[in-house]
């Protein structure tokens, strides 16, 4: 008796693609492969859609800056998004993943430019906010987790009640910042100016105290304000 004839695979959307392809990847560094019938022959992989590609990209970058072991001089950021409209999206933010950054595409807010501008509730997760500018933006109740701001310019950037968590401000100017009411915990503050930042009645990380007390450019009441014991 002859059997039915076999039916194709269904194709899976391209978000869901990309979260299985992201789960892989955190779990094994070999490559990914269709298994095959043959011992022998093992056709290639077919090379996965664009969207997915992306997927895959934006979740091992947010597990790379998650780790927080590596120098920021030894993270490898991907191009600068060419899509000409890549700035707006910060308008909008991570629809998925939220506070884990895991989203179907990077948050590419590199050498983008928000000064005075309402980003306030946005969730800005996984964000490469290199060398972006925010002087006087208002990020209010925004949701930064594994966000990448190195050189990134903040000064008199409105925190309140923002939740900053795993964030890397490396080399960023925070000058006259308030993180008023924030949640502030596992960010980095190597080189970070600070003068003049205020942090009251924020609930502010064990190692993030001890990390922005190290800081020379915190210094008076915002040393008090912090937890500093000196």
């Amino acid at each position: 008796r002859r059997s039915p004839a076999l039916r194709a695979t269904p194709r899976l959307p391209a978000r869901t693609m990309a979260t299985i392809f992201a789960t892989r990847v955190a779990v094994s560094a070999r490559p990914l492969t269709r298994a095959s019938s043959s011992a022998e022959e093992k056709p290639a992989a077919a090379p996965l859609p664009k969207r997915a590609l992306s997927g895959l990209v934006a979740a091992s970058l947010s597990a790379t800056l998650a780790l927080g072991g590596p120098a920021h001089a030894e993270i490898r950021l991907p191009p600068i998004d060419q899509d000409p409209d890549r700035c707006e999206r910060a308008f909008v933010g991570n629809t998925i993943g939220q506070a884990n950054a895991v989203s179907d595409r990077i948050l590419d807010l590199r050498k983008c430019t928000y000064d005075g501008k309402d980003l306030s509730t946005k969730t800005l997760s996984g964000a490469l906010m290199v060398d972006a500018s925010f002087k006087g933006a208002n990020l209010t109740e925004v949701v930064m987790s594994k966000a990448y701001a190195l050189n990134a310019d903040f000064t008199g950037a409105d925190f309140t009640n923002a939740v900053v968590d795993r964030v890397t401000f490396d080399d960023a100017n925070l000058t006259n910042a308030n993180f008023r009411n924030a949640v502030i915990t596992g960010a980095t503050y190597e080189n970070t100016v600070l003068t003049g930042a205020t942090f009251e009645e924020a609930l502010i990380g064990k190692e993030d105290v001890k990390r922005l007390c190290e800081n020379p450019t915190l210094v008076g009441d915002t040393r008090y304000e912090v937890g500093c014991k000196n």
